[in-house]
């Protein structure tokens, strides 16, 4: 009773309340439609799907904010006293523990204009590493190696550090790290390792993306870092698990013997 009799004093009848809802439908079905169909073409046109992918959040926003302007133009004709009674009620909602969803809203909009990350980018935002799949107005979605959306509240933006391995390009650097016994031919390890990524069909070289292989001492083993590009940042995992899987068979023909030690596979540009 207390909700019909606040609509009343703002005068909003159920005519006007009906259009409100109108409206808030049209918009979030046009939202979804607009993803859609943006995401099809996304995928159809491989050299710009980040860049066109980058456009659903800024065409959602569009959406709402249009929708925001019919329900406080043309629907609700707002005077300066409602105006008051709106913020008033705002203020309210925001004491009663809405601050986090604003919080989240503003941190889309700075997402969408300072651009850390764009849909499509292979991120680590605090301790969770994906592609980004949706820049929402309240929250990131993350799609895991392992498959597993995660929600990232924009608001974290604020707080956290964010890791960019691709920065908003097709081509990403994968590294790739093997160990070898302290005894080992190194040399001959790290030609292998080189070899296996130069004829991965998921490698991508030119001038400007060349692959490289480094050797670290450690205690008891050597590490061999292998960097190199993939041509799309999808296939990261498949050209690290390809190069390590054709290593470790050449190392095992050729009597190089790796240490009882983990295989690490890290993500940079």
């Amino acid at each position: 009773m207390i909700t019909v009799q606040v609509l009343a004093d703002l005068g909003i009848d159920q005519g006007t309340l009906t259009g409100i809802v109108v409206v808030l439908v049209a918009a979030s079905l046009a939202s979804r439609v607009v993803g859609y169909a943006l995401n099809a073409v996304a995928e159809r046109s491989p050299d710009r799907r980040i860049s066109i992918k980058m456009l659903i959040p800024i065409a959602r926003f569009l959406i709402y904010a249009a929708a925001a302007f019919l329900v406080l133009g043309p629907l609700l004709r707002l005077s300066t006293a409602q105006l008051l009674a709106v913020s008033g009620l705002l203020g309210a909602a925001l004491g009663f523990g809405l601050k986090d969803l604003f919080a989240g809203m503003i941190g889309g909009l700075v997402l969408i204009t300072e651009r850390p990350y764009q849909v499509g980018d292979k991120v680590a935002i605090d301790g969770d590493y994906g592609e980004v799949t949706n820049i929402g107005l309240r929250s990131t979605t993350l799609v895991t190696p392992d498959d597993s959306a995660v929600m990232v509240p924009n608001a974290t933006l604020f707080t956290a550090n964010v890791s960019n391995a691709n920065d908003g390009r097709p081509e990403m650097m994968v590294v790739v790290e093997l160990a070898v016994t302290a005894s080992a031919d190194v040399d001959r390890a790290s030609e292998i390792v080189e070899e296996a990524m130069m004829t991965s069909k998921y490698v991508y070289t030119d001038d400007d993306h060349p692959l490289t292989v480094l050797v670290e001492d450690e205690s008891y083993y050597r590490t061999i870092r292998g960097k190199a590009y993939v041509a799309d940042l999808r296939d990261e995992f498949a050209f690290a698990s390809d190069v390590t899987e054709r290593s470790m068979a050449a190392f095992a023909s050729e009597g190089i013997d790796m240490p009882e030690a983990p295989v690490n596979v890290s993500h940079r540009r």
